[in-house]
Parts: C-alpha cells; structure tokens; sequence
C-alpha cells in the first residue's frame, strides 16, 4: 500500500510518499508544494489543490495521512493552514481516497517513541527508519514522511 503524508500550509505544503509492503517500507518520493505570498489566497489554495490532487492521482494512495492543525496564538496562520487543509482533503474525496488525522503528538510519539522529540531527533529517526542517505530537505518534506510513516505504524 501507499500513503502519502501531508504537512499542510498555505505558502508550503510538505508531503512524503511511502510503500509499505508487509515489513518493507520504502519512501517512494518527498518534496513541497509552495504558493508565492504574492498571490490570492484564491489563487494560493488552488494551486494547492491543483498540486494535491495530481499527486494523489500519480501514486494512487491507500490513505493520506494529514497532521491534525494544532491550534496556537496566530489565528491568521491557522485559519490559512485549515483553508489548505480542507483544498486537500477535497482532493482525497474526490479520487475516493480515506483520509487520517494526527497530531503532532502522535507523529512524534509514532517515529521516536516520545511525544517530546525535537526537529532534529525527528529528522535524524525518519532519515535512519527510511535508510536515507541524508535528513530530507525541507523540512516541510521531512514532516511529510513523518506523517505517512506514523500511518503506517498505527495501522499496523
């Protein structure tokens, strides 16, 4: 089966494709999908559409995996993140794809065992769980990865 692992935003959406095939996990692909400040947000959220659901139609997911929004002190931020959120999981729907949320939490808590693991701890885990040979760039990416990869552990 494939997941994809969403990190959403509005400027940058990060997303990591894994294959997970009884206990083999392969990551397929990583990367983002960034909008220019300059636009819309109109015009930004169907970019990020556009992007999603081209990129569920070319890996033909099992699931996606989308981080739940944790809701801090910055409403203008949240409220960018929940428009891309709901642009993507539109994108699912529409290709019949089931769509899971985490927390950040539980992503943390999935990978390194603790739900206090920093950045770097979390890119250090995805880069050795994934035999890569280097800690994926951005970090957008690297959650991305993160986020399939935690879908994948509590499916199982």
């Amino acid at each position: 089966m494939i997941v994809i692992g969403i990190d959403p935003g509005l400027a940058t959406v990060g997303f990591g494709v894994i294959r997970a095939e009884k206990s083999t996990i392969t990551p397929v692909s990583y990367g983002c999908i960034r909008t220019l400040a300059g636009k819309t947000a109109a015009q930004r959220l169907l970019e990020i559409y556009t992007e999603s659901f081209a990129l569920f139609e070319k890996y033909a997911p099992g699931a996606v995996a989308v981080e739940r929004l944790f809701f801090n002190t910055n409403v203008t931020n949240a409220m960018g993140v929940s428009e891309a959120r709901g642009v993507i999981f539109l994108a699912a729907q529409q290709q019949g794809i089931p769509v899971f949320e985490y927390t950040p939490l539980q992503v943390k808590q999935a990978i390194t065992g603790s739900g206090r693991a920093d950045k770097k701890q979390m890119q250090e885990m995805i880069k050795r769980l994934l035999n890569l040979s280097e800690i994926p760039k951005p970090d957008d990416a690297a959650d991305g990865l993160s986020i399939a990869l935690c879908h994948i552990n509590i499916m199982r």
